[in-house]
C-alpha cells in the first residue's frame, strides 16, 4: 500500500511500455491499459512481476466508448486502493487528407487522443487529489505546428495541449499536470508509415540530426512525476525539431 501506482494508458507496447518500465524501476506499481494489444500487456505484466511480485496489472478499455473510459478509471483506483500518477499515452495516429476524411476518422482521432484523456482525468480527479497525484499527457509538437496529411490528429494534439493547460488551473492545487512533446522517437506503422527517404528529412529537420529513443520521452515523464513545483508546463522531446527554422 505504500507503493505509488501509475496508470499508463496504451502501454502494451512501444513509447507507452517504457514509461511503464521506467516508473515500475523506479518503485511504482503499474496499470498497463490496453484495448487490442492483449498480448503484448500480458508479455509485458510477466516481465515486471517477474521482476517484483504483483506489482503490475493490466486493464482493457476501448477508449471510444465513454462507459468503458469511467469503468477504466473505477478499476484503476480498485486494483490497489489508489492511484498516484494518470499517464495519458493512448493515441490513435493515421493520415486524414481533408477531402477523403470523414466522420469515422474523426471520432477515432479526438477520441483517443482527447475526449477519453479528458474524461479519464475528471473521473480520477479526486482520487489524485487525495494523493496530491500528476496527470501526464503525452502531446505531440504538431499541436503547435501542423502536420500536412493530418489535420485531426493534429487538431486533437492541440486540444490536449490546451486540456493540459486548462486542468493545470481546474486541478490546482491538488493536482499537478504537465505534459510531454514528442519529436521522432518511433516511426509510425501500418497506415501513417513512412520510407526511408521521408525518415530522412524528418531527421534532417532536427537540430541534433537524429532520432530520440522511447527512453527519452520515459524519462521526461519520470521527470515531471518527481517534480513537486511543476505544472501547467510541455515539455518538448524532440531534438530541437520544433526550433528548426524550415
Amino acid at each position: 500500500m505504500n507503493h505509488p501506482v501509475a496508470l499508463i494508458t496504451g502501454a502494451a507496447r512501444r513509447i507507452g511500455a517504457e514509461i511503464a518500465r521506467t516508473l515500475h524501476h523506479q518503485g511504482y506499481r503499474v496499470l498497463i491499459h490496453f484495448n487490442h494489444s492483449e498480448t503484448e500487456a500480458q508479455a509485458l505484466i510477466a516481465e515486471l512481476n517477474h521482476q517484483e511480485h504483483d506489482s503490475a496489472r493490466y486493464l482493457q478499455a476501448d477508449l471510444n466508448n465513454t462507459s468503458e473510459v469511467h469503468m477504466l478509471a473505477q478499476e484503476a483506483i480498485t486494483q490497489w486502493g489508489r492511484l498516484d500518477i494518470l499517464v495519458n499515452n493512448a493515441s490513435a495516429f493515421f493520415p486524414t487528407p481533408l477531402e477523403q476524411s470523414d466522420e469515422q476518422q474523426w471520432d477515432a482521432l479526438i477520441n483517443s487522443n482527447l475526449k477519453a484523456p479528458y474524461f479519464l482525468s475528471a473521473a480520477l480527479a479526486d482520487e489524485l487529489k487525495r494523493r496530491n497525484g500528476s496527470i501526464i499527457n503525452i502531446i505531440d509538437i504538431h499541436a503547435q505546428r501542423a502536420l500536412p496529411g493530418y489535420p485531426i490528429y493534429s487538431i486533437a494534439k492541440a486540444g490536449l495541449q490546451m486540456m493540459t493547460l486548462s486542468l493545470a488551473k481546474e486541478l490546482a492545487p491538488g493536482v499537478k499536470v504537465n505534459g510531454v512533446s514528442p519529436g521522432p522517437i518511433l516511426w509510425p506503422e501500418q497506415a501513417a508509415a513512412i520510407d526511408e527517404v521521408e525518415q530522412q528529412v524528418i531527421v534532417d529537420k532536427t537540430l541534433l540530426k537524429r532520432t530520440g529513443q522511447p527512453q527519452d520521452i520515459a524519462s521526461a515523464v519520470l521527470f515531471l512525476a518527481q517534480q513537486n513545483f511543476i505544472t501547467g508546463q510541455i515539455l518538448a522531446v524532440d531534438g530541437g525539431k520544433s526550433l528548426f527554422s524550415h
